[in-house]
């Protein structure tokens, strides 16, 4: 396996702080959430690779085919390409990949989704930013049984119907997840409240 995408490592500071993956959204880069990352944890090691789908320049995770529409096929390829990154990256850098949070942003927070409904054994929380339902499969039972996942979303989100994250919490509790839903009063912009709310949700996980 190679590291296949192009990607920023961080090492850690802290050994009991969980490492980081850090997934932009359309058009972003592999620096896009370091900021982001380093707030939430700062002793955690990040690992942020760029996505290597382009639509019309901006990198992605995986393709669509028009807004909010999906090819299921291609949403499984991209996910098991990143997760075999992961892999890859792990023999690389010994980062811990048992204890590895995703940290996704719309796009990002979508293949975060995907890898925990396809790939559960590498991913042990994720923090979902503006995500959407892309690939409609629950978990299989008691494939999520002990793993988080925060869903934050905007309320006045054009992009992302209001009924998606609570399918999604559906989605990831149907493998035993503990899923929780927060709606910010915002659009799809990143806010300050995100960062609180992702901030205490990730070191409720560490008491």
């Amino acid at each position: 396996m190679s590291l296949a995408y192009q990607h920023i490592f961080e090492p850690g500071t802290d050994p009991s702080a969980p490492p980081l993956l850090l997934l932009h959204g359309t058009g972003g880069t592999e620096h896009d959430l370091l900021r982001l990352g380093r707030a939430i944890s700062p002793g955690s090691a990040l690992l942020s690779p760029r996505g290597n789908v382009s639509e019309n320049g901006a990198a992605r995770f995986f393709a669509r085919i028009a807004e909010g529409v999906f090819d299921p096929a291609e949403i499984i390829q991209r996910t098991h390409a990143l997760a075999d990154f992961l892999l890859a990256a792990e023999k690389r850098y010994a980062f811990g990949l048992p204890r590895l949070t995703s940290v996704g942003f719309s796009n990002g927070a979508n293949i975060s989704v995907t890898l925990m409904l396809l790939r559960p054994e590498l991913l042990a929380q994720a923090i979902l930013l503006r995500g959407m339902v892309v690939l409609d499969q629950t978990a299989a039972p008691g494939s999520l049984t002990g793993k988080r996942a925060l869903l934050l979303n905007g309320s006045v989100d054009p992009l992302v119907p209001l009924d998606h994250p609570p399918r999604i919490a559906n989605l990831l509790r149907a493998g035993g997840a503990d899923a929780t839903v927060d709606f910010i009063p915002a659009s799809h912009q990143f806010t300050p409240q995100d960062l609180a709310a992702a901030k205490d949700w990730f070191a409720a996980g560490r008491r």
